[in-house]
C-alpha cells in the first residue's frame, strides 16, 4: 500500500512539474510559433503518433482514477473503526465516537465544554480532549480520573483490544456563572380595581 503511495506521489508530480515546464518555457517565448504549429501539425496527422496520445490519455485517466480511489479510501479507513464479527464486518464512524465522548464527558459536573478529536492510527485509537474547566481543582488527579473513565468506557463500549491513547488539553477556567434574578420594579398598586362606576 505504501509503494503504490510513493509511486503515486513520484507520478503526480512528474506529470504536473511537466506542464508547469512546457508553461514557462511557452511564456517565455523560448520556443518559437512556427515550431509548435509544426509539431500540432506532426500530432494532428500521423496515425501512429494520435493512437499513442490517446492511449497515453486514457492510462492517465485509469491511474488518476486509481490513486483517487486509493487515497479517498485510505481516509475514510481512518475515519472508521473496523472489526470483525462472525457474521462480517463491523464500522463505527470516528465522528459517532466523538460525539459519545462528548456526552459522557458532559456529565461530569467539573467540566464546563469539551471536543473531543478521535483518530485511528496503526498504534491504536488516540483521543484528544480539549476541554474547559468549570472550577479550579488538583488537574492531575482529576485528569487522570478522567482518562480513565473515558478509557474503561470506550473499552465496554467498543470492545476493542487495541491500546486507547488520551491526550488532555485543558483550555480555559470558566467561573461558575451565577444566575442574577432579573428585579422587575414593584408597580404601586391602585386602589379599588376592578370596580365600575354604576
Amino acid at each position: 500500500m505504501r509503494f503504490f503511495t510513493v509511486l503515486g506521489i513520484i507520478f503526480y508530480t512528474t506529470v504536473l512539474s511537466l506542464i508547469g515546464l512546457i508553461l514557462i518555457i511557452v511564456s517565455l517565448n523560448w520556443i518559437s510559433i512556427e515550431t509548435i504549429n509544426t509539431w500540432l501539425q506532426y500530432f494532428y496527422t500521423g496515425i501512429q503518433v494520435k493512437f499513442i496520445l490517446g492511449s497515453i490519455g486514457v492510462l492517465l485517466i485509469l491511474i488518476s482514477i486509481s490513486f483517487a480511489q486509493l487515497i479517498l479510501g485510505k481516509i475514510q479507513k481512518e475515519r472508521t473503526i473496523a472489526f470483525s464479527n462472525p457474521s462480517g464486518e463491523i464500522t463505527i464512524s470516528l465522528s459517532a465516537v466523538e460525539d459519545l465522548i462528548g456526552r459522557i464527558i458532559r456529565t461530569l459536573t467539573e467540566i464546563k465544554d469539551v471536543k473531543p478529536n478521535v483518530i485511528a492510527t496503526k498504534k491504536g485509537i488516540e483521543i484528544d480532549l480539549r476541554i474547559s474547566l468549570k472550577t479550579e481543582l488538583n488537574i492531575p488527579e482529576f485528569t487522570a480520573h478522567l482518562q480513565e473513565m473515558v478509557r474503561s468506557k470506550m473499552e465496554e463500549i467498543l470492545g476493542i483490544e487495541e491500546p486507547i491513547i488520551i491526550k488532555i488539553h485543558v483550555i480555559k477556567f470558566s467561573p461558575h456563572e451565577e444566575k442574577i434574578e432579573d428585579k422587575k420594579p414593584e408597580t404601586p398598586s391602585v386602589p379599588f380595581v376592578g370596580y365600575r362606576k354604576i
